[in-house]
C-alpha cells in the first residue's frame, strides 16, 4: 500500500449513488488520476489517501484508492483553493479570494469560531456569513464522523450512510448500541454490526447483542423459506452464533416480544412481520371465500351452470372431462378457487374455459404470474395479456424510512384492483409477503383463482402458500390428475408423473425427448455438456445455445452452478479484443454473458428503448430469478447494462454486482416458473436432503422439448426413491383454521 496527500483539482466523474469517483489529484505538484469509492468528496478538498498504483489498459496509470480521509486546508493558498472550488455553496473564486485576503491563514478559524466577522468582507451580508459557516460546519461534521468511523474499519461509503441516517447522534449509538445499524441501515447485517461492536468493546453477553443475534437468526431462517422457528431450534442456532448459553438467550425472546419485535405462539417463534403476514392472509382469504356464496353474484344452480359451460365449450370446440367441468363450475360459484395439477393434466384448457366463461358474462379479467417468464407463458397459452404480480399491483419504489427493506404497491386496500376475476398462475412460486400484498388489493366480490402445481419446489421466498392453502382443507379446490392423450406423447410429461408417484423410469434412451447419458467422470461431463450446448441440442430443438439451460441441484462443488458457470462462460462467451469485461470478487462479467438477478431489488429502474434508442416504457423493480444478457460495460462510469425479458434494460453499478450471477447454469430452485426448449441436468450425487424426488420432478418439468441427464442413473433412481424434503416452518394453514373458528 502507498500513501499520497493532495487536493482534488478536478472531478472527472462521480456516481452519486455509490460514490465511485474518477478525479485528478494534485500531490507534490504532480497530477495523478485517482479512482475509488469517494462519496461526498468535492473539488478543492484536501485528502490523505491509501491505495496502489495500477495500469489501466485504456486509461493508463491510475491510483486506486482503498481508503482516504479529508483534512482541513492548512494554509491560505489551500484555503482559497478550497473555497473557490464550489465546495461551499454561494462562494465563487472572486469572493474566496477576498475572504482569504482579509483573514489569511486564520480563515478557517474565523469561519468556525467567529463566522459573523465574514460580513466584514465586501459582498457578504450577516445572513450569508451564517450560511457559509453552517455549510462549512456540516462538511466538518461529516469529515470528523468519517475519521471517527474509520478507526472501526468502516468504509467511507458506509460511514456516509451512517452519518446521513443518524447525524451527530451516531457517536452515542456507536458507543451504546451499534447493533442498531443492522436494523436501520440497508446493507448492514448482524455480522458487520457485531464486528464493529467487538472493536468498540461491547461485551459478548450484552443484551443488545443477544437481541440482535436472535433477530439475525430469524432473518437467516426466512432466507431458508421459514416463517418461524421452533423455540428449541432458535435457541440452539442463536447460542452457536453468539457463543452465549441458551438460558441467557431465552430471557431476551420475552423482551423482544414485549417490544413487539417477536410473536411467540406455543413453541413457535415468529419475527412479528411474518406472523402478521400469515394472519392477514388468513383473514383476507376468508373474506374472499365467503363473498360469492353469500351474495350469489351468478346463478349457483348446478344444472343451469353445467349446461351453460357445456354449451360454451361446444361452441369453442373445447373438450372438457368431468373434473375440468367441475373445476369451471366451482370457479363460477365461489369467490376463491384453487386449481392444482401437474404437466399435461389440462390446467391450461381449464383456465382458458374459465376465461371464456367470464368473458361471455362481460366481466373484467386480470391474469398474472410471479415472474416475467411465467407471465409470458401464460399470455401465449391463453391469448390474454398476463402481467407479473408486481406490475399488476403497480410497484411503488418510494420506501419509508421505517421499512427500508420492504416494498409497497400503488394497489392496496385503499386503491384496490378494479377487476371482477383475477387468475394467478404458478402459485407454488408465490411467497407469503407477495401473497399478502396481492390479497390487500383484492376486494370481496372479486373472484380469485389460484393455479399451480403443489408438487413443484416451494417459493424461493419465505412460506409455502399453495401447499398450506391445500393442507388447510378450507377452500374449494380441484386437483387434476389425468394425463391427456397429446401430453402422453411426451416422455418428459409421462416421466414427470411417474417420478411424482415414486415409480422408476426407463433410462434406455429409446425416447425422443428424454435422454440419460451415463457419465461418471466430472471432466467428461464438462466435455459433453459443452458439446450438447454448442452443437447438438440447438439443432435438435431449433434454438440457440443461449436458450439451452443447465439446471443443477447445488451452488457449490464440481457440478455446482458456480463452477459450471466459469467453465461454460469460457466456451460459450470467450474473451476477445474489443469485448468489454469487468471482474468483481473473482467473477468475470463480460458483454454477451447470460446473467440472473438473485435478490428482489425494488429500487432498480428499468427502461425499454426502441431500436433508435428512444425510451418507450420504464418502471421499477428487478426480481429474484429474472434472467438477461449483458449488453454494455462502461469502465469509466463503473456500470454495466443488462437486458432482461421484454427488452427491459437495467443499469447496475459495479458496487452492486453481488446481486447479479452468471446463469449459464442455475440451481433448479431458481428455475421455477421458467420453461426452456432443452434442459441439461448434471446429476452425479450429493446431499440426500437435497437430492430428492421433489427436486428431480421440478427440474424435469422445466423442459419443453428435451431433457438430457448427464451423470449417474443410480443417482436418478435414488432421487426418485428419496421422498425427504427440507421441512419449512410455516403456519398459514393453522392461521386459516383459527380464523374459520
Amino acid at each position: 500500500m502507498e500513501n499520497i496527500n493532495g487536493y482534488v483539482e478536478h472531478i472527472i466523474f462521480q456516481n452519486r449513488e455509490n460514490g465511485y469517483t474518477v478525479m485528478e489529484l494534485v500531490a507534490d505538484g504532480e497530477e495523478i488520476v485517482c479512482v475509488g469509492m469517494c462519496r461526498g468528496l468535492g473539488q478543492g478538498e484536501n485528502i490523505e489517501a491509501e491505495g496502489e498504483f495500477t495500469e489501466h489498459p485504456l486509461y493508463g496509470k491510475q491510483f486506486k484508492i482503498k481508503s482516504y480521509r479529508t483534512v482541513a486546508p492548512r494554509d491560505s493558498v489551500s484555503m482559497e483553493r478550497y473555497l473557490s472550488s464550489g465546495a461551499v455553496k454561494g462562494v465563487g473564486a472572486a469572493l474566496a479570494a477576498r475572504i482569504v485576503k482579509k483573514f489569511g491563514d486564520d480563515t478557517f478559524r474565523i469561519i468556525e469560531e467567529e463566522p459573523e466577522r465574514l460580513s466584514e468582507v465586501k459582498g457578504i451580508s450577516e445572513r450569508k456569513a451564517r450560511e457559509i459557516a453552517v455549510y462549512v460546519e456540516e462538511k466538518k461534521d461529516l469529515r470528523e464522523a468519517l475519521v471517527y468511523l474509520q478507526q472501526y474499519g468502516i468504509s467511507n461509503t458506509l460511514a456516509v450512510k451512517i452519518f446521513d441516517t443518524y447525524g451527530m447522534e451516531l457517536y452515542t449509538i456507536m458507543k451504546e448500541n451499534p447493533y442498531r445499524l443492522a436494523e436501520d441501515i440497508t446493507g448492514v447485517g448482524f455480522r458487520t454490526a457485531d464486528e464493529i461492536a467487538a472493536k468498540i468493546g461491547i461485551h459478548t453477553d450484552s443484551d443488545y447483542r443477544i437481541r440482535s443475534g436472535i433477530q439475525y437468526v430469524l432473518l437467516q431462517a426466512v432466507g431458508e423459506g421459514h416463517c418461524y422457528l421452533p423455540m428449541e431450534l432458535l435457541l440452539e442456532r442463536a447460542s452457536a452464533l453468539l457463543g452465549v448459553p441458551a438460558e441467557n438467550i431465552h430471557s431476551q425472546t420475552d423482551n423482544l416480544m414485549m417490544d413487539k419485535k417477536l410473536v411467540i405462539k406455543g413453541e413457535a417463534v415468529f419475527a412479528a412481520s411474518y406472523y402478521y403476514a400469515e394472519l392477514n392472509c388468513a383473514h383476507k382469504l376468508w373474506e374472499l371465500n365467503l363473498s360469492m356464496t353469500e351474495e350469489g353474484m351468478l346463478p349457483s344452480v348446478e344444472s343451469a351452470c353445467r349446461k351453460k359451460v357445456q354449451k360454451l365449450a361446444e361452441g369453442l370446440k373445447m373438450e372438457l372431462d368431468e373434473l375440468q367441468l367441475t373445476a369451471v363450475m366451482e370457479c363460477v360459484n365461489n369467490g376463491l378457487f384453487i386449481l392444482s395439477g401437474g404437466p399435461g393434466t389440462g390446467k391450461t384448457t381449464t383456465i382458458n374455459m374459465i376465461i371464456r366463461y367470464f368473458e361471455a358474462e362481460g366481466l373484467d379479467i386480470y391474469l398474472a404470474a410471479p415472474t416475467g417468464r411465467a407471465a409470458k407463458r401464460m399470455t401465449e397459452a391463453t391469448g390474454f395479456e398476463a402481467r407479473t404480480i408486481h406490475r399488476l399491483l403497480e410497484l411503488n419504489s418510494a420506501l419509508s424510512d421505517e421499512e427500508r427493506r420492504k416494498v409497497s404497491f400503488e394497489r392496496n386496500e385503499d386503491n384496490p384492483l378494479e377487476a371482477d376475476v383475477i387468475i394467478i398462475d404458478e402459485m407454488s412460486m408465490v411467497d407469503i409477503q407477495l401473497f399478502q400484498s396481492l390479497l390487500r388489493a383484492v376486494v370481496p366480490g372479486t373472484r380469485l383463482v389460484l393455479v399451480g402445481d403443489v408438487d413443484q419446489l416451494p417459493s424461493v421466498g419465505p412460506g409455502q402458500v399453495l401447499r398450506d392453502l391445500i393442507v388447510s382443507g378450507s377452500f374449494p379446490m380441484v386437483s387434476l390428475k389425468r394425463i391427456f392423450r397429446q401430453a402422453e406423447e411426451s416422455d418428459i410429461v409421462v416421466n414427470a408423473h411417474r417420478i411424482n408417484r415414486g415409480e422408476q423410469i426407463a433410462l434406455d434412451n429409446k425416447s425422443k425427448d428424454f435422454f440419460m447419458l451415463e457419465r461418471n467422470d466430472v471432466n467428461v461431463i464438462y466435455k459433453h455438456m459443452i458439446q450438447l450446448i454448442q452443437d447438438k441440442l440447438p439443432r435438435y430443438v431449433n434454438a440457440t445455445p443461449f436458450d439451452i439451460q443447465v439446471l443443477t441441484p447445488m451452488r457449490k462443488g464440481p457440478l455446482g452452478c458456480e463452477t459450471l458457470n466459469g467453465i461454460l462462460q469460457r466456451y460459450l462467451n470467450p474473451p476477445k479484443p474489443g469485448k468489454e469485461e469487468y471482474t468483481s470478487k473473482e467473477t468475470i462479467y463480460r458483454v454477451g454473458d447470460k446473467v440472473m438477478q438473485i435478490k428482489n431489488n425494488y429500487q432498480l429502474e428499468w427502461e425499454i428503448v426502441s431500436r433508435y434508442g428512444i425510451p418507450v416504457d420504464k418502471g421499477m423493480g428487478v426480481f429474484n430469478g429474472d434472467m438477461g444478457r449483458i449488453v454494455q460495460i462502461n469502465q469509466t462510469a463503473a456500470v454495466l447494462v443488462v437486458e432482461f425479458d421484454e427488452h427491459r434494460r437495467v443499469t447496475y453499478q459495479f458496487a452492486a454486482l453481488e446481486e447479479l450471477d452468471l446463469s449459464y447454469a442455475i440451481t433448479i430452485h431458481k428455475s421455477q416458473g421458467s420453461e426452456y426448449p432443452a434442459v441439461i441436468l448434471p446429476l452425479l450425487g450429493g446431499p440426500r436432503m437435497l437430492f430428492n424426488r421433489n427436486l428431480l420432478y421440478t427440474g424435469i418439468t422445466r423442459a419443453r422439448n428435451c431433457v438430457t441427464i448427464l451423470g449417474s442413473s443410480n443417482t436418478v433412481r435414488e432421487m426418485i426413491d428419496n421422498v425427504s424434503e427440507n421441512r419449512r416452518y410455516t403456519a398459514l394453514a393453522e392461521r386459516i383454521r383459527e380464523v374459520a373458528h
